[in-house]
């Protein structure tokens, strides 16, 4: 099967090989967007599942009007939306003190790692700023906020965003500068 088109109609007709074979084909980017839309692994696994589950229980009513790719990040959009709206929380920094590994002997935390004083100063700093870029992103507005990470986190075209959002390519170019307008305001300090 190497053929998309083909995979997509044996898969509606129930061939779980084949659905499988989509799921390999674009599980990685569905992940990846899921992620970055979260920013927490946990709740990037859980997005995913349940946008497989959605495109399983979907996929009849899939009439290559589109893309497949664009159908399915349409649902992704849609389902990193609703989970979201329904888990309004900040995602927390590692603690240094967070246990990598351990075993009935030993444990070892992240600080045990950190070679130096400057390298730790560096690294809180580095993570300080990771976080506060985090933070930023999550103030955006939902539309902006997936533009801009399909823009510049998944490294799509606005075309292609345009029409998985269900929109012009203008509207995705007035997301992405008020994006990044609003994002230059809240990491001011940063850039000084």
């Amino acid at each position: 099967m190497n053929n998309e088109k083909e995979i997509i109609l044996k898969a509606q007709k129930g061939d779980s090989k084949a659905f499988e074979e989509l799921v390999y084909l674009y599980d990685k980017q569905v992940l990846s967007i899921a992620a970055s839309f979260r920013n927490s692994e946990d709740d990037a696994k859980d997005i995913y599942q349940e946008v497989f589950v959605r495109v399983y229980k979907g996929l009849k009513n899939f009439q290559f009007k589109s893309e497949f790719s664009t159908w399915l990040f349409r649902i992704t959009k849609n389902v990193c939306i609703t989970y979201y709206s329904k888990n309004k929380k900040n995602s927390s920094i590692d603690s240094l003190d967070r246990s990598i590994f351990e075993n009935d002997d030993e444990s070892v935390k992240v600080s045990d790692t950190i070679k130096t004083e400057d390298y730790a100063d560096g690294f809180l700093l580095n993570e300080e700023l990771s976080q506060n870029i985090n933070d930023a992103i999550d103030t955006l507005p939902k539309q902006q906020k997936y533009a801009f990470v399909l823009k510049h986190f998944e490294g799509l075209k606005i075309k292609e965003i345009a029409a998985m959002m269900q929109c012009n390519e203008g509207t995705i170019k007035r997301y992405l500068f008020n994006a990044a307008s609003k994002l230059r305001t809240e990491l001011k300090e940063f850039s000084e």
